[in-house]
């Protein structure tokens, strides 16, 4: 007696076990052409399901009758034709696969524009957004072309939403604007040291929308760039790096200021920031109640490297260079008299 082994399922196996390994290859190809993408990884498994539920109908051959049923689900939008489930879901994938593509060509324009020193940083800045933005239009306008969508048809609608969206969102319009004007005058750059009101810091990233600065504490402060286009900014940086400290110190009366001051300018010139071409001096500010202040100001070259960090090295200098020559750094001292008046006493 024969027995007789039906392999129709393994058949039917071995594909489906093909498309998955394509769709990990896929996923592997997403990977390398987006190191950096977070939305990846977010939609790495869903996009996983999706492309392998597809294959699988396709050799399962269910695909034509999936695809009916689809076409027969309609979808009423005002100003549109002959729009079903089938064709938005089409249009979705096209349109994301178009996408895909643009950002993953821009990525390479942008690889290649950041390597290009001769380019000042700002106008790299300005081309990778540029093109990042157009190639993002182009590939949603081609992408719906491709599924057969008139574009003429989504003018009402993208009219009424460009009115909505420019009553509602001026102050983000407006930012993204400033932000294009700020790379495009050169007047931030990114290393600068500025100051906005209250907020200082180094400038480590300059978006379409805000400006990051970030503190020598770690802080990091988000400023709207229309904050740094209608108010003043204190830039450290602009023309050159170069910035001017000064440190008060108060001496007693019977100081030699002389030799005080000239301690205090080798305090100064001790410390390796300080700039020695522009060389320190010491001016006597004021005659105050117990001391006679004397100001030492200094130049230094490198003020994102911090600049409390160099008065302290420059106070601690001093403190014991005075200590070694005995120069008194005196403190406001009070003298405080109680009188009793003495009664006299009356005889009786």
């Amino acid at each position: 007696m024969q027995t007789v082994i039906h392999v129709n399922l393994f058949r039917l196996a071995m594909p489906l076990l093909g498309a998955l390994a394509i769709v990990r290859a896929v996923i592997f190809v997403l990977r390398q052409a987006f190191p950096k993408a977070v939305w990846l990884t977010t939609w790495e498994r869903i996009i996983a399901t999706a492309i392998w539920s597809w294959l699988a109908l396709h050799i399962s051959g269910l695909l034509p009758y999936v695809v009916e049923a689809l076409e027969q689900i309609a979808i009423p939008i005002s100003g549109l034709q002959h729009i079903n489930l089938w064709t938005l879901m089409r249009g979705v994938v096209t349109v994301s696969l178009t996408v895909v593509v643009a950002l993953w060509v821009s990525g390479m324009i942008e690889a290649r524009l950041m390597r290009l020193e001769g380019v000042d940083s700002n106008l790299r800045i300005v081309g990778v957004r540029v093109t990042k933005a157009l190639l993002t239009i182009a590939a949603f306008v081609t992408g719906l072309t491709l599924v057969g969508i008139d574009m003429t048809a989504f003018s009402v609608f993208t009219g009424a939403l460009g009115v909505g969206l420019g009553l509602g969102m001026q102050r983000i319009a407006s930012n993204y604007v400033s932000g294009f004007v700020i790379l495009l005058d050169r007047s931030i750059h990114l290393g600068d040291m500025i100051q906005v009101g209250a907020d200082n810091g180094q400038v480590t990233k300059i978006t379409t929308r805000y400006t990051v600065l970030k503190h020598p504490t770690g802080a990091e402060y988000i400023i709207p760039n229309e904050s740094l286009i209608t108010t003043v900014v204190q830039n450290q940086s602009y023309s050159d790096t170069r910035l001017r400290l000064g440190t008060t110190v108060g001496v007693a009366y019977d100081t030699d200021l002389e030799l005080a001051m000239r301690l205090m300018s080798e305090a100064a010139l001790a410390q390796p920031r300080v700039l020695t071409d522009t060389a320190p001096r010491v001016f006597l500010t004021a005659f105050a109640d117990s001391s006679i202040n004397l100001e030492l100001g200094f130049w230094i070259a490198d003020p994102e490297e911090g600049r409390a960090n160099i008065i302290s090295d420059i106070n601690l200098a001093i403190w014991q260079s005075f200590k070694e020559h005995g120069i008194q750094i005196p403190f406001p001292q009070r003298e405080v008299r109680v009188l009793n008046d003495k009664t006299a006493e009356n005889p009786e």
